[in-house]
């Protein structure tokens, strides 16, 4: 008997969530010193109330699990699920498959919003973390600055828009790189790691204010997962259907935006997961973006956490930032589907 589309789709959410599960727990056990899954497990266990197990563990695994590394990759679970769902949104919105984050510049704008944040001491006021507020604003005000540009005569053609985008991120990082250079010596390792993308643990308040706005604009966008589908038939068609077409566009772009400014804001700028990832998925699952949207955002923790680990790990004791990791495999991904996109159009 064939299963219904519904029942797929709940099968498909399962298989990802008990996939990323165990990709946190391995990757757990990666670092200077192993910890089997099993132990993983039982440490982690131990920590819940009424639970009480045997120690077969020392304080200094627990430790390093507890306090550096699950902080660490719970941010990349973050980061790579919202990142993932934002490259699905401007994908639909802008109806191009070569729409993200990174590529459109939208990440180089939201970090550069935090950069001049921390530079001038406002990054947090009377103990609020205000960081994802400045990369917000920064990745918003990328947004309409592309857009702006690519606008010739009421339309967006894809290959201006692009360029834009590429333009925008050069322009931006650039800044980035200039601001960086003029801060204390003493500070400029960790701004250039922040740069090129880094999950190292920051300040709770910032990792739980990120995390809410993540996951708050990721829960609205998936009520607009019906109107996605039907913007992807064309502007116009979605008129005729009762689409609100402006409204929805602005709002899924400000979420967009904050989803985007929340993760620079945590991590810096880590190109590409908003383009492969959602083109994997749409591969494997379909392109109805009422299973595209969840699958996407399972899938893009699966992709951050592994890539975090390849590069904590490859160099070990040293690392490289995760951002060099997803460029390695993004950029070619990226070559890939533009000459499949010239090659049909």
């Amino acid at each position: 008997m064939a299963l219904s589309r519904n029942m797929k789709w709940f099968l498909w959410l399962i298989v990802l969530s008990l996939l990323l599960l165990i990709v946190v727990i391995v990757s757990s056990g990666f670092g200077a010193a192993e910890i089997s899954p099993i132990k993983i497990v039982r440490i982690i266990l131990n920590r819940l109330p009424f639970m009480n197990i045997d120690k077969d563990w020392g304080d200094s695994e627990e430790l390093a699990l507890m306090e550096w590394r699950l902080p660490r990759i719970l941010i990349g679970v973050m980061v790579g699920g919202g990142l993932a769902l934002a490259g699905v949104v401007f994908q639909a919105l802008l109806r191009n498959p070569l729409a993200d984050p990174y590529i459109l510049g939208v990440s180089s704008g939201g970090s550069l919003g935090a950069v001049i944040a921390i530079m001038l001491g406002i990054s947090t006021i009377r103990e609020f973390p205000t960081l994802p507020v400045f990369a917000f604003l920064g990745a918003l005000a990328t947004v309409f600055l592309v857009y702006g540009i690519a606008n010739v005569g009421g339309k967006s053609p894809t290959h201006i828009l692009l360029l834009a985008g590429v333009i925008v991120n050069s322009f931006f990082s650039a800044l980035i790189m200039f601001l960086v250079s003029i801060i204390k010596e003493s500070e400029t390792h960790r701004f250039l790691l922040w740069s090129m993308g880094n999950l190292s643990p920051v300040e709770t308040k910032l990792t739980v204010t990120s995390m809410i706005l993540i996951f708050t604009g990721g829960f609205i966008l998936l009520f607009y997962s019906h109107t996605f589908n039907l913007l992807s038939l064309g502007e116009e068609t979605a008129v005729e259907l009762g689409v609100e077409v402006e409204r929805v566009k602005k709002i899924a772009f400000v979420l967009a935006s904050l989803i985007t400014g929340a993760c620079v804001s945590v991590c810096g700028i880590i190109g590409f997961v908003g383009l492969i990832v959602p083109h994997i998925v749409r591969m494997t699952i379909g392109a109805d973006h009422r299973i595209l949207m969840p699958a996407s955002a399972l899938m893009g923790a699966i992709f951050l956490v592994t890539a975090d680990t390849i590069a904590r790990t490859i160099t070990s004791p040293a690392e490289i930032p995760v951002g060099v990791v997803t460029a390695l495999c993004g950029a070619p991904f990226f070559i890939y589907l533009l000459r499949r996109k010239r090659t049909f159009s």
